[in-house]
């Protein structure tokens, strides 16, 4: 090998070495407040968690994400920025689905928000709306986000160009 082969080398190990520690920084980053329930716990003033939880979920993961930056170099947060969005696109919806998979998600989108806009207007006529339990109303909301899913891309669009002013419809007829 010749000098350049010898120094091409080192230079591809070092920038893996950069992007691997990129990595490590930018996924305990990320993960910083998973750790807001171990600070609650601790013996520290009100104050003091409070700080330090806020930090954990509003300061450190982006402090972690520009350090990750200033490590790796921007090529190399692009390269895991991209594998990320990759590997997440697979779990997102499908743009258009079958008739009745959208009329069954806009069952379970319709339900929980009737229930919602109808609870406090029925819950004098009967016992069954009073007071209900927490899992149920977690139940709901549940339902409620997994109907996006169910819906499809296209659903999604519809919903935000509700908050969009310039947004015009357009028909057309299948």
């Amino acid at each position: 090998m010749d000098d350049y082969q010898n120094q091409e080398l080192i230079n591809t190990q070092k920038s893996q070495g950069k992007l691997r520690l990129g990595a490590v920084i930018l996924v305990v980053g990320f993960f910083s407040p998973l750790l807001i329930p171990l600070v609650v716990a601790s013996n520290w003033s009100a104050a003091t968690k409070s700080i330090i939880s806020g930090l954990l979920a509003f300061g450190i993961p982006e402090v972690f994400m520009i350090l990750a930056i200033a490590v790796m170099g921007k090529k190399g947060y692009e390269l895991i920025k991209g594998k990320a969005i990759k590997y997440l696109k697979r779990f997102a919806p499908p743009d258009t689905v079958s008739l009745f998979r959208y009329r069954f998600g806009l069952a379970l989108f319709s339900i929980p928000v009737l229930i919602g806009i109808l609870q406090p207007y029925i819950e004098h006529l009967s016992s069954v709306f009073q007071n209900l339990p927490l899992w149920f109303t977690i139940a709901l909301d549940a339902v409620f986000i997994c109907s996006f899913f169910v819906l499809g891309g296209d659903f999604w669009d519809k919903i935000s160009s509700l908050f969009k002013y310039d947004v015009r419809v357009t028909k057309t007829h299948k």
